[in-house]
């Protein structure tokens, strides 16, 4: 479960680190990507030891802890897109969503 946690705390770094700047156009594209690089440094002090966690404490497999950061990534992002972005939530944000449970439970099919 921590490996989640810090997975989730991670991809909503990343998404910040990716995204955020759509906010503000008038910045300079510089700004946007050292801002950028420096949210991404703290995502990184969360993603690394999520997987180090996950894989030799928790048991994960490296291919089960992918699938689990794609699906908090999806999630994360259409959270992100509707709230700060703005964006209206559509059919095919659900049905990716639905694509990605699939994987996650192929992907920890024993």
């Amino acid at each position: 479960m921590k490996t989640v946690a810090l997975l989730l705390g991670s991809n909503v770094l990343m998404t910040l680190a990716w995204y955020g700047h759509l906010r503000f156009p008038e910045r300079p594209l510089i700004m946007a990507i050292v801002v950028s690089w420096l949210i991404a440094f703290f995502e990184y002090c969360l993603a690394v030891p999520a997987n180090r966690i996950g894989f030799f404490e928790e048991g994960y497999s490296a291919a089960q802890l992918k699938i689990i950061q794609e699906a908090v990534t999806l999630s994360v992002f259409a959270i992100f897109a509707v709230t700060v972005l703005g964006e209206k939530l559509r059919w095919n944000y659900f049905a990716a969503f639905a694509c990605m449970l699939g994987a996650v439970y192929f992907m920890f099919r024993k």
